[in-house]
């Protein structure tokens, strides 16, 4: 019984004590979780140890021993300036969560656009004010853009981002973007909300995203929404590539990226084509 004090115990996974002992360790390590989910340290890289104790009114030293812990399960990664981050062990566990039917179901589709095209597809998820990326179907080409699959890009000026906001008004876009600075990555960065706003309304009225110089230089981007049942915009498609040899196929990328949502939007119970480009 007393290898069931140890590490493999206080993980939560198995036979919990009576007492509430458990109970508040894995409390505690929720609530540690969701801080560095939160949108402030998303849109920083990571929160320190004295940001994440200010916010749950927790001790330092409390804290400190819970992302630890968290650490060694990969929940949550320490940056070089001693800040923490989500980690790979939640992208690994997320991918076996719910939306594994998306996951599944999306691979054939981008694995059809990634020879079609001759570039990467990707599959992206918004989280807070960051787009994940959880599954890539590479081209095999030597010149191509980064892969990003697991990291956490800035909603704003990537094109994935913006097709996940494809139904956001200015007042939601003013709520999920009031603490984060529009900083200018490429030539063509949106500076502003208002700016953000009028090119996802010009994006709207044509069914898909396209971004130019705004991640990258050089770098241009399309992007299409993936809908639940509800019509919710729940992930979204997406080609980047180098510009020279991209810019006159973005047409053709959209519409093969269409196509490819709409199948997925219907598999996801989205009831028909209006729906599914809702």
């Amino acid at each position: 019984m007393k290898r069931a004090q140890g590490r493999s115990q206080s993980s939560g996974v198995t036979r919990p004590r009576p007492s509430g002992e458990r109970e508040t360790s894995i409390r505690r390590g929720v609530e540690v979780l969701l801080s560095v989910a939160e949108d402030e340290s998303l849109a920083n890289g990571g929160l320190g140890v004295t940001r994440i104790a200010d916010l749950l009114g927790r001790e330092k030293s409390q804290v400190s021993r819970t992302l630890k812990a968290l650490s060694e399960y990969g929940l949550v990664e320490r940056n070089q300036d001693s800040t923490y981050r989500l980690g790979w062990g939640l992208f690994a566990l997320a991918q076996v969560a719910g939306e594994r039917r998306l996951l599944d179901a999306a691979v054939p589709g981008m694995r059809g656009i990634a020879l079609s095209l001759g570039e990467s597809v990707h599959l992206s998820v918004l989280q807070g004010t960051g787009t994940l990326t959880v599954l890539s179907e590479s081209s095999g080409r030597t010149v191509q853009a980064v892969s990003w699959v697991g990291r956490i890009t800035p909603a704003y000026c990537t094109s994935s981002g913006r097709a996940l906001l494809l139904d956001s008004t200015e007042e939601d876009l003013e709520r999920i973007f009031a603490n984060v600075e529009f900083v200018a990555l490429a030539t063509r960065t949106v500076s502003s909300v208002h700016e953000l706003a009028l090119r996802i309304a010009k994006a709207r009225r044509h069914g898909y995203v396209v971004v130019d110089e705004e991640f990258e230089p050089d770098l241009i981007g399309v992007a299409v929404p993936i809908r639940d049942a509800n019509g919710t915009i729940v992930a979204s498609l997406n080609v980047s590539a180098p510009r020279f040899r991209f810019l006159r196929r973005v047409a053709p990328a959209a519409r093969e990226l269409l196509a490819v949502s709409a199948e997925l939007s219907h598999q996801l119970g989205a009831r028909d084509a209006a729906q599914a480009s809702a």
